[in-house]
């Protein structure tokens, strides 16, 4: 049994980041399975952060936008190999600003492209190709007022409903 080093169950989140032009924040990068082609921000929830967390601290350090949560607009899961579980939540975010600042030690590119040309762009990831296609209308909404009780001990709840 193979096992990485994230363990056999990933959480991952992306984030689709719309400007005021309605372009989106795409990236190319520099190793794996999406090298060279647009893809969406994207990385591992890390220990004590909630998913909306992990969404922003990623674009941010990956290509220096800082971001709105505007919902969940879908779940990607797979299983590698037949043992590692594969899980990335998609968000919907509004950019808070245009100025790109690459982590050129992961990323060859940053853009904010229109969707129609991602659409029509070889280079465009299957993730980008079928959310650019659709028209997404559906999200989860955060909520993050409530508290569930004092005894289940959470630092931080979040609720996407």
């Amino acid at each position: 049994m193979t096992q990485s080093k994230r363990g056999n169950v990933w959480l991952a989140v992306s984030g689709i980041v719309a400007n005021h032009e309605g372009e989106w924040l795409v990236v190319k990068k520099k190793y794996g399975g999406l090298k060279g082609k647009w893809s969406f921000p994207a990385g591992f929830v890390n220990e004590g952060e909630t998913i909306d967390e992990a969404v922003l601290r990623e674009i941010k350090e990956e290509t220096g936008i800082s971001a709105s949560i505007a919902g969940v607009v879908g779940i990607r899961s797979g299983v590698i190999k037949e043992v590692i579980s594969d899980n990335m939540v998609i968000f919907s975010l509004l950019a808070d600003s245009n100025e790109i600042q690459v982590q050129e030690e992961e990323l060859d590119e940053v853009a904010f492209i229109h969707p129609k040309k991602l659409v029509e762009d070889k280079n465009s990831s299957l993730l980008i190709t079928k959310l650019a296609s659709d028209v997404i209308e559906s999200k989860l909404n955060k909520y993050d007022q409530f508290n569930p009780g004092d005894h289940f001990g959470y630092t931080t709840y979040t609720m996407f409903l």
